[in-house]
């Protein structure tokens, strides 16, 4: 196994374990199948896109395993990363909280429904990255870029955020809790600064992105915004 795979399935298990520290400690119980199922589709679909990616486009790979606030270049961009950084354990920590609490009640089919949309959002970011290799983990423009249109770039600006925002409005139902859907409302700005932000970089410095902004007008859902 060279290093870029084993730095790739390193980050899964590293990343999986974090998750699951923060579920169950806020929770204070293993006793809860909500989160095991979550953490096992998570998990199954991330390893499925990176194995994809290691054997498909490794320079998208690699591209994506540079993410995080230390990543950006752009300071907007360091500051958005870290808010939203914050902002995920908060996603999975409202959950555990109401599991522990018993704050709220969800039926079972609602907890899979999330799950469905966890996968969706999952199958969102796998078609994105078949149709981009640029679609990096930060706001840059590379070398060679060119302004991708097709597939999903087709209908919306930004379909890695779209595919994104259904996959954390599963996360909290998928874990059981009604009052975690409050944390994906709270994202929403947050996520539309970003992107607002990164259409003005890609504007500026990338050779045809101001006339892809004219003929695609929807930025992240289609006749809504």
């Amino acid at each position: 196994m060279d290093r870029l795979n084993a730095k790739t399935l390193a980050s899964l298990v590293i990343l999986l374990l974090a998750m699951g520290a923060v579920i169950f400690g806020v929770a204070g119980s293993l006793a809860y199948w909500q989160a095991w199922l979550f953490l096992l589709i998570y998990f199954f679909l991330s390893l499925c896109v990176s194995i994809d990616l290691m054997r498909r486009d490794r320079a998208l790979l690699e591209r994506r395993m540079r993410g995080g606030p230390f990543a950006e270049k752009e300071p907007v961009q360091r500051l958005i990363m870290t808010i939203i950084s914050l902002w995920f354990i908060g996603l999975l920590s409202v959950p555990a909280l109401d599991h522990r609490f018993d704050w709220s009640h969800m039926s079972v089919p609602a907890v899979l429904g999330g799950d469905v949309l966890v996968v969706a959002g999952f199958v969102g970011i796998w078609r994105v990255f078949r149709e981009n290799t640029f679609s990096a983990a930060t706001v840059d423009v590379v070398h060679d870029q060119i302004v991708i249109s097709t597939g999903p770039y087709a209908i919306v600006r930004h379909p890695m955020y779209a595919a994104a925002l259904v996959l954390l409005t599963g996360v909290p139902i998928a874990l059981g809790s009604w009052w975690g859907l409050a944390m994906t409302i709270v994202i929403l700005p947050i996520l539309m600064w970003r992107l607002l932000h990164e259409e003005a970089v890609l504007a500026e410095r990338l050779s045809g992105y101001a006339a892809y902004q004219g003929s695609v007008r929807w930025r992240l859902v289609p006749l809504v915004w």
